[in-house]
């Protein structure tokens, strides 16, 4: 059954960090992690509304950079989510610009940034065309675990130990809506982005009687009460849930952390930067071993489980990286 969102790492494990999640029929993405990402188009990059920095360390975080390039000049309001000491990262980094240019109706791009604390998140917005200077009026509320929350999804994190604050991330959905396509065929439509409005109805739980419109061709609309139209083209299931952990210390209070946020995750993406063998070396570093990810893995429940973000020691080794991680997933 086709996935709402279909998540992807932005480089081969041995690159610098980062999920790029692209939901269908909506036309946007989120992202995990801003480090390095060539193999980000730049037209993928403008679907992005929302992206969560685990931590601020340069490959985790130097991909804001050309971010912000391609979104100058631009109609855009981009969410920024980090840990502890983000805001003034971020900041630091736009005011190594000069903006003296800006100040006109073209460059309306706005950013909202919640650093992100273990009591309490604290947002600002920067625009653009006030040089994203700081308005002086950060908001602040209590932090519960949750960072987004959507009438589809929820997105939460935990604040793990990197010898700084590194967050952990999670995107559930509450369920999942299959769109049948030859349903969508056979009312004589085609997909597009009435299907996002449609998903959304179900999601914000309207009447079933409520009346929907379905554009057909030639500016045609075909009117259908909703519970008509799921019955149609919909199968509604299980919601799907991903997490995201790297950069992590191998330690009792992270593992209980991890274990709770990715809980029955059906897809961990979880960082094995080091052979169990060089624990030693894991420990100092602050840094999971491929036998501790898969330990982890195994320990959440997740059904299946992707590691990446391999130290540039094993490469040419990264097969001896997969085979620990797997055999301490499966329970070998």
């Amino acid at each position: 059954m086709p996935a709402s969102f279909t998540p992807r790492l932005v480089n081969d494990p041995f690159g610098d960090p980062g999920l790029f999640i692209p939901f269908r029929f909506q036309g946007r993405a989120f992202l995990f992690d801003l480090g390095d990402a060539p193999t980000l188009s730049n037209r993928e990059l403008l679907k992005v509304s929302h992206a969560f920095v685990t931590h601020t360390h340069v490959d985790h975080f130097i991909g804001f950079d050309r971010m912000l390039r391609v979104l100058l000049g631009r109609a855009k309001r981009l969410h920024l989510f980090g840990p502890e000491g983000f805001l003034d990262n971020l900041t630091g980094k736009l005011h190594g610009y000069t903006w003296n240019l800006v100040d006109a109706g073209d460059y309306p791009l706005v950013i909202e940034a919640t650093e992100v604390r273990p009591d309490r998140t604290i947002t600002r917005r920067l625009e653009c065309r006030q040089r994203f200077a700081d308005d002086g009026n950060p908001q602040e509320s209590a932090f519960d675990g949750t960072l987004l929350a959507e009438s589809a999804l929820t997105v939460s994190a935990a604040v793990l130990d990197h010898e700084i604050s590194c967050l952990g991330l999670a995107l559930a959905e509450r369920f999942h809506v299959h769109i049948l396509v030859d349903g969508v065929r056979a009312l004589g439509a085609a997909p597009g982005p009435w299907l996002g409005r449609f998903k959304e109805a179900l999601y914000e739980k309207q009447p079933p009687e409520s009346l929907f419109e379905v554009p057909l061709e030639k500016d045609e609309r075909l009117s259908m009460t909703l519970s008509e139209l799921s019955g149609a083209i919909a199968r509604i299931s299980d919601g799907r849930k991903i997490a995201y952990v790297t950069d992590v210390a191998y330690t009792d209070d992270n593992l209980s952390q991890i274990v709770s946020l990715a809980q029955n995750a059906d897809h961990l993406f979880i960082e094995a930067g080091f052979l169990h063998e060089d624990r030693g070396i894991a420990r100092e570093k602050s840094h999971l071993t491929a036998r501790q990810a898969g330990r982890i893995a195994r320990r959440c429940g997740a059904r299946k489980m992707t590691i990446f973000h391999f130290s540039p020691r094993y490469q040419g080794r990264e097969n001896e990286l997969y085979r620990e991680a797997e055999a301490a997933f499966v329970g070998e």
